[in-house]
């Protein structure tokens, strides 16, 4: 609420400033209303910074495209098994695996290589579905078909890439548990 108020108090200062000291101008100057403004008053509109206004959208507007007419019926995409509740179950069942996964290294005291790589595989594959969500969510296809393929291929590349990094971290050096372990006793 503040944020909103904030500008057209600062409006209503400068605007009043400016007409306090308009008194000695000559009655021909009232004429037009930039003539007795400030530079600061002239731009008191753009002042607040941060702040969006019908003039400046932080982000345009995607292409506005309608398909059909008004009478047309919504077409209903095909049931697939890795959408909807089964996606949803998989993420939550990831998730919940992650806990024990996670807290079994450091309870029981012993530094398992198979244990840490489950942890690393279910670490990336949990990492790499909430990405796709923010993907689905943020970028509909159907408005960005280009950069929704662009940002399902980087996301890809990039989990593939960090794979390849917790394999190397896993094989060549300490793991992740290990490593863990080392930082928190730091």
């Amino acid at each position: 609420m503040a944020s909103a108020i904030r500008p057209t108090l600062l409006r209503q200062t400068i605007l009043s400033a400016a007409t306090r000291r308009a008194t000695a101008i000559p009655a021909s100057a009232f004429l037009s209303r930039t003539s007795f403004q400030s530079p600061i008053a002239q731009n008191a509109a753009r002042a607040a910074a941060f702040h969006a206004s019908c003039r400046r959208n932080l982000l345009p507007p995607g292409p506005q495209v309608i398909k059909g007419t008004v009478n047309d019926a919504v077409p209903v995409p095909d049931p697939k098994p890795t959408h909807g509740s089964y996606h949803w179950t998989f993420e939550r069942l990831i998730a919940a695996g992650l806990v024990p996964l996670t807290v079994a290294p450091f309870a029981a005291g012993s530094l398992n290589p198979a244990m840490d790589a489950v942890l690393c595989a279910l670490l990336l594959v949990h990492s790499h579905a909430g990405f796709q969500s923010i993907i689905i969510d943020y970028v509909p296809n159907r408005r960005y078909p280009g950069a929704y393929k662009a940002c399902l291929w980087l996301l890809n590349i990039a989990t593939v890439l960090a794979g390849i990094g917790l394999y190397e971290f896993e094989t060549n050096d300490v793991g992740v548990t290990e490593a863990v372990k080392r930082v928190w006793k730091a």
